[in-house]
């Protein structure tokens, strides 16, 4: 008997429903070009009927058995992919589904388990694509079109979202959606996906209890967010809290937490609120500690002051390729912003400010895990004294096996 692939291997042809709607999806786009007119600006009565009609016929066309039931069902779940986010929204109901890259109508990725693959599903055509990228931008107000064709923005669900369009983006609109996790990961939940072990948890632990100024690095899309998540469950239920975020993801789970969110400027180039100016207001608002999502620019500063002046058990996160180039990296981003500082009492600030970095890699497998836990001690002779506490090594036979490298150095034995 020859193999359909919407149809289980056992010989009662059990329906596969997710390659049916799939393969249903690509046929009703494909019957929507032929029409003359635009289906999607007609009412959702009419664009059923159009679907209910086409599903219809192509269960007929496949001898595919459908009930009433079922036909209604998928013409519903299809109208609701075409009228609300698309293709999308398949996608973003699906948990298993951690990224969404679409690239042009016409290719779209996703992650599952740290690995990107292609998906069958497309969009119409660009006006498609942006109508959604509209609608997804119309609940929070952000601007796109060609005077402001690049957008960071928040879905309903707290999906994190990067829009771009013509004429930045050449080949048409393309879209990144992060997904927003309803589960924070605990701890357990990292220690049960090796990234990171006992020995590790129990030192960060610690080092939050004792309000180290903790700085976790890593490269785009190796956790950051969720190690800060993770680490400020240690936090006492009695502390304020102030977080500072270009796009709201952290999920603390605290009573006394003030959320800051950056604010891009106008169609008229005002109002905007910028990180700086939100750490600055901060400091006013008697935090005990203070998160910052991500430092990016010259907010730097601020930050290492408020590090320095009473706010201990801060932290934030930044990019960079391994724990000793963040140290670095910090020092860029302080020379970017223009501000004249000396190397030397530049990097005695940083050293003050920071007691521990965090990084953060991605395998090739898709799992992240940390790399390395470092301690910034003292400066000598104008360089940063550092001590390795976790480093992760790659063995003869490509395996990674952690092994701890002189836990506890000079400045943390005071501190912890």
């Amino acid at each position: 008997m020859t193999h359909d692939p919407l149809f289980g291997h056992n010989g009662n042809r059990t329906l596969h429903a997710p390659l049916l709607k799939g393969a249903l999806h690509r046929y009703i786009i494909d019957a929507m070009e032929e029409q003359p007119d635009n289906l999607l600006d007609s009412s959702r009565h009419l664009l059923a009927q159009f679907v209910n009609g086409k599903v219809g016929e192509y269960a007929k066309g496949r001898q595919i058995p459908l009930s009433r039931y079922e036909q209604d069902k998928l013409t519903e779940e299809l109208v609701d992919e075409l009228v609300g986010f698309g293709p999308l929204e398949t996608l973003l109901r699906d948990p298993s589904v951690t990224e969404i890259l679409v690239n042009g109508p016409q290719r779209i990725f996703i992650e599952r388990k740290g690995v990107l693959q292609h998906s069958d599903l497309r969009f119409i055509d660009d006006a498609h694509l942006l109508r959604v990228i509209q609608r997804i931008l119309a609940p929070v107000g952000r601007r796109l079109d060609e005077s402001s064709p690049m957008v960071d923005a928040r879905m309903p669900d707290g999906s994190r979202i990067n829009a771009v369009i013509p004429p930045v983006a050449i080949d048409g609109p393309a879209l990144s959606v992060r997904k927003f996790r309803k589960d924070m990961l605990k701890s357990a939940d990292l220690l049960a996906s090796g990234s990171l072990d006992k020995a590790m948890l129990e030192f960060l632990e610690l080092a939050v209890s004792r309000r180290c100024n903790i700085l976790v690095s890593g490269g785009t899309g190796t956790g950051k967010t969720t190690m800060l998540n993770m680490l400020s469950q240690v936090i006492s239920p009695a502390e304020r809290i102030v977080t500072i975020e270009d796009t709201a993801e952290l999920q603390l789970k605290h009573d006394h937490v003030v959320r800051l969110e950056t604010r891009p400027p106008n169609a008229d180039g005002y109002g905007e609120v910028a990180a700086r100016d939100l750490v600055r207001n901060a400091l006013r608002m008697r935090p005990d500690r203070i998160i910052l999502g991500e430092i990016r620019g010259v907010e730097v500063l601020d930050v290492l002051m408020a590090m320095n002046t009473g706010h201990d058990g801060s932290m934030t996160t930044l990019h960079a390729n391994n724990a000793q180039d963040a140290l670095l990296r910090l020092e860029s981003l302080v020379g970017m912003s223009g501000l004249q500082v000396a190397e030397r009492t530049l990097r005695q600030t940083v050293c003050s400010a920071i007691d521990v970095v965090i990084q953060l890699i991605r395998l090739a497998d898709g799992r992240r895990c940390i790399s390395e836990i470092l301690e910034v001690v003292a400066l000598r002779d104008n360089q940063y004294v550092t001590n390795t506490l976790f480093k992760l090594q790659r063995d003869g036979a490509h395996t990674f096996v952690r092994e701890a490298v002189n836990p506890g150095g000079e400045k943390l034995l005071n501190i912890l």
